[in-house]
Parts: structure tokens; C-alpha cells; sequence
């Protein structure tokens, strides 16, 4: 193992170089006995580790070996489910701990739980029933009287979005105020008092977030709180071909900014048989939730730079100034909230523009999963977050909508669409291939086959470790899905075989959109292999020396 000149041992957050492997030897060297920044612990449970949470987040941040004994005896514990579950649990029983970080590091070949846990910059931890702990050497000591003074007067965070503007509370828009109090379900009476009471007023002036919402144009007084896109012709072109700029109070930003960028990607059209099915490039929820994560979360003590959206042919991608707070990482997002904004999150939620706490990223994320498409890229540059939403996938969208035909028989999951689009493929599926296709366990495998199996969907044969699926022959998608292109050459050359055929002769057969059939025609008349007669509607083709 390389050495290093940093005062922390490996795994601290402070440290990039993070071995994944020791000798029992160079683990010994390193880790000789518990420290400042260094803490043992057998297991996950009970209120030892939330402790060291807590005093770690309040002092220079540390790492928490788990599966070693106080002693520095390796008992080993792997990184599963269970374990990773525990450890989340523990954190989030936890206020406001530092940014956390789980690795699985091997010892002679035998698995250990790393915790790495950051020092917080702004605020303090705090146990669930109120104790503040500092770490100490190797202890976790509470502060009482004025050493826990003297932690918060060092640590004393202040909300931006609670400071106090020059606009005054009666110069508030009387129609935006009362879109305001409708969504909070306030009466006329008051509303002063109950704009101070959450956040939006202080002083009898409108605050930050109270601007957001209250005045017809935000960036008067709070910089560029507004949000702009920018269309480029191409994914790596750094000249744009289109800007838009979309100001206004924050849900009028996030509607219309929504409508625009869904107008300008557009919609896939496929046609299957007697149905059309017209599939965006994006899920509308899941860009309405990209763009009010980015407008809600977004640090407006940056009020040089707006939230700004790229659209590029293969992605749209968000970007928001600030990064995320703690003690959110781009690893656990999905299980820690921390909203920088609470009284912007609170409005916009009330407005029914954003997913309850918690719950936007994983709506995102099921969602685009749900739709057989690339999931969301969630990027922490540390001065700013990127969303970045794929606009392509590895399922076509004439597979999609052949699935979603399917799913007029009963409802499919994810796993159960996936495994249906490769059947349609032609593949015989085992379980072998499906665990590869869904990165899972044997029984998880085992469990869509046969769901799909005794839904009529696949068909088995053999039985038990060589059962192999195949898609039930009723099913069978149009040929467009099933064969290459030059398996559609020849179908369209056999077709010829009975006589003539038009457009929508090679459409019906082959379930393909004009330009792709089209271009497949062109070929065989370049080719030879057909000759094109007549014109318009009237377009034949036929084999050379039909008559």
C-alpha cells in the first residue's frame, strides 16, 4: 500500500486514495488501535454507532470499521443488504449528521463495513434525543454548558432563503397571494403572521423564499433567480442554437419551463398494427421533478447564475447551482433528504409541483426504469448538481410500444418488460441469462421467468437447472423488432414473390415507420432486386421481369 503524508487514516473522507485491500499486516500498521479519527465497532445496532455518527459529524470527521473488535480482532462483516439497511437506519435516526460514505474493504481476504463519516461544515449533529457528542481521542463525549456553546456559536448555520428582502409584505402581488394562501389553505385573516410563522416574511418584509413566490419578478431583488434553456445542435457543441428564459414567480417558472422543453424534444410516433403509440423521449414527471429539484434545492446565495437546461440530441441536461447538502452524496441520495430550501420545497409542494420529501429522486428513477429507459445521472461538481436525463435507450421505441400492447393482458414490472423485449428479440432466455439481463440473484430470476411463464407471456421447456423460455408464438412482435436489416430485405423481397406490393404492404408486414421502410425499399430497387413502378399513391414494386 502506497503511503501518504495525510494526517487521517484510509477511508477518511478527507482522503482520495482509499485501498479496497490489506494483508492482515498492513491492516494491523494502519489501524493499530481506535483515535481520533478511527472507531471499532462488532456490528451495526444499537446507539454505539448513531454515537459516533453524531460525534464524528462535530469534530474532524473519522471512519467506523465494522466487523472488528475493540481490540482490533477481526471478526468480518460483508456489505449486504441487511447491513447497508442498518447503517442507513442509523444515520438517518440521526440530525443533521455529516456527509457519510460505505466501501467494503477485504482484510487477508475477509470482508469488512467501512463508515466514513465527514466533518460538517455548516451546523451540528445531534443524537434523536437532542445530545450533542464530540469526538474526543477515542471517545464520544457530550457537550453540556459552554463547550456545547461554544460548538454551536462555531457552527451556527443560517438559512439564506430566510433572509430578509426589501420588498415589503404589502407590496406582495395580490394575485400571486392569494394563489399562495389557496395552496396553503389560509384564509384572508392574518396572512402576515402566518407568512412570518413559515418562513416567507420576517420583519414585516418578504424573505428570500417569500420572494420566489410572491413577487411577479424574483430577480428584482434576488439576482438571477430565474431559469433559462439552451438548445445545441449536437452533445459536445458549446454554441447554442436557441436560449429561452423563463422568469416569473417559481411555479410559473417551473410550469412553463416543463410545457417548452417537452414541445421542443417531442414524441416518438410507432404504429403496431391498427394502433399508433406516440412515447415522449422523457417521462413528463420525471423532467417536472428534475427541473423543481433543481429550482427548489438550488443555492440562491449564488445570484450570479440561473438554473440553466441543455437540450442536446441524446440528453437534456439540468444543472443547479450549489451542491448538495449534507449530508447528501450522489451515493445515497436516494436514501437521505436534506433540503436546503425547506420553506421553497414546502410551497411548491403545496402548489402539487413537487413529490413529497424523499420522494422525487425515486420517482425519477422508478419511473424512467418503468419506461425501458437510461437512467438519471446525478452528478455533485461541488459548486453545482447536473441531472442529466438520457433521451436514448437500448430499447427502441417500437419495442416499447409493442410492451405496452402487452400490457393491455395485465400489468408488467420492469423486470417483467426487459425480459420480454429480449424474448421478442428471439433470444431463449435461462436463468443464467436473465440474472445477466437484471442483475440479480438466481431466485429473483427465477421468480419473473415463471411469472411470465404462467401469465401465457414465455413458454418453458425442460424442466428445473436446463429450462429454457421462449416468447409465446401469438406474441411474436411485428418483423421490425424481430429481424436485421438484412433479414427486412428479404422479407420485403419474398413478399414480391406473390405480386406487386405498396407502402403499406411493407408497413403491415414489417411494422415499421415510412422513412425506415422507405429506405429499405430504396436499397432493393439500387440493388436490382426490385423495380419500382407507378408513382404516389400508386408506387408498386415487383421482381425484375414480372409482368
Amino acid at each position: 500500500m502506497q503511503s501518504t503524508n495525510s494526517p487521517y487514516p484510509p477511508f477518511h473522507p478527507e482522503r482520495t486514495d482509499l485501498p479496497l485491500g490489506f494483508s492482515a499486516e498492513d491492516f494491523r500498521r494502519e489501524f493499530p488501535s481506535e483515535n481520533q479519527y478511527v472507531e471499532f465497532k462488532r456490528g451495526v445496532g444499537g446507539k454505539p454507532l448513531r454515537e459516533t455518527i453524531v460525534a464524528f459529524s462535530n469534530a474532524d470527521g473519522g471512519v467506523i470499521l465494522i466487523g472488528v473488535e475493540d481490540d482490533g480482532h477481526l471478526t468480518g462483516r460483508a456489505l449486504d443488504a441487511g447491513t447497508s439497511d442498518a447503517i442507513y437506519e442509523a444515520v438517518q435516526s440521526v440530525h443533521d449528521p455529516g456527509r457519510y460514505f460505505l466501501h467494503e474493504a477485504t482484510v487477508d481476504g475477509k470482508s469488512i463495513v467501512v463508515l466514513s463519516v465527514a466533518k460538517r461544515r455548516e451546523g451540528f449533529a445531534q443524537q434523536s434525543d437532542g445530545i450533542v457528542r464530540v469526538r474526543k481521542g477515542t471517545r464520544d463525549e457530550a457537550l453540556f454548558g459552554t463547550e456545547l456553546q461554544q460548538l454551536l456559536n462555531s457552527r451556527s448555520a443560517h438559512r439564506y432563503e430566510t433572509t430578509k428582502t426589501g420588498v415589503r409584505v404589502d407590496d406582495a402581488d395580490p394575485q400571486l397571494l392569494g394563489e399562495f394562501c389557496r395552496a396553503f389553505g389560509w384564509s384572508d385573516s392574518h396572512i402576515p403572521e402566518r407568512l412570518a410563522e413559515s418562513g416567507y416574511a420576517v420583519g414585516g418584509m418578504l424573505t428570500v423564499a417569500g420572494a420566489l413566490y410572491l413577487t411577479l419578478d424574483p430577480r428584482d431583488t434576488i439576482g438571477k433567480a430565474f431559469l433559462e434553456i439552451r438548445r445545441y445542435r449536437d452533445d459536445e457543441s458549446v454554441d447554442y442554437d436557441l436560449r429561452l428564459e423563463f422568469g416569473g414567480p417559481l411555479p410559473h417558472q417551473l410550469e412553463a419551463a416543463t410545457d417548452r422543453i417537452l414541445e421542443l424534444v417531442g414524441t416518438e410516433m410507432v404504429v403496431l398494427g391498427v394502433r399508433r403509440y406516440e412515447l415522449p423521449h422523457v417521462p413528463p414527471v420525471v423532467l417536472r421533478e428534475a427541473i423543481a429539484n433543481a429550482l427548489a434545492h438550488r443555492s440562491y446565495e449564488l445570484d450570479r447564475t440561473a438554473v440553466r437546461v441543455e437540450l442536446r440530441p441524446s440528453m437534456i441536461r439540468i444543472v443547479s447551482p450549489g451542491g448538495l447538502p449534507e449530508p447528501v452524496t450522489v451515493e445515497n441520495i436516494r436514501e437521505t433528504t436534506a433540503p436546503r430550501n425547506l420553506a421553497v420545497i414546502a410551497a411548491l409542494r403545496r402548489y402539487g409541483l413537487a413529490e413529497d420529501a424523499g420522494r422525487g429522486i425515486d420517482v425519477m428513477q422508478d419511473t424512467m426504469s418503468e419506461e425501458m429507459l437510461d437512467p438519471p445521472v446525478i452528478e455533485d461538481q461541488g459548486h453545482s448538481v447536473t441531472v442529466t436525463l438520457p433521451l436514448r435507450s437500448v430499447v427502441a421505441p417500437d419495442e416499447r410500444a409493442w410492451v405496452a400492447e402487452l400490457e393491455r393482458r395485465g400489468t408488467l414490472s420492469a423486470h417483467d418488460r426487459l425480459v420480454l423485449v429480449h424474448a421478442a428479440r428471439g433470444e431463449t432466455l435461462t436463468n443464467s441469462r436473465v440474472r445477466e439481463i437484471l442483475q440479480v440473484d438466481r431466485s429473483a430470476a427465477r421468480e419473473v421467468l415463471q411469472r411470465l411463464r404462467d401469465s401465457g407471456l414465455l413458454v418453458q421447456e425442460g424442466e428445473r437447472g436446463g429450462a429454457t423460455y421462449m416468447l409465446e408464438g401469438s406474441l411474436a412482435p411485428p418483423a421490425g423488432l424481430r429481424l436485421d436489416r438484412a433479414g427486412l430485405l428479404g422479407l420485403i423481397e419474398k413478399l414480391a414473390e406473390d405480386g406487386p406490393v405498396s407502402n403499406a404492404d411493407v408497413r403491415s408486414a414489417t411494422g415499421l415507420e415510412r422513412q425506415d421502410f422507405r429506405s429499405l425499399l430504396a436499397t432493393l430497387v439500387d440493388e436490382g432486386r426490385l423495380v419500382q413502378t407507378g408513382k404516389r399513391r400508386g408506387t408498386r414494386y415487383h421482381l425484375p421481369g414480372f409482368v
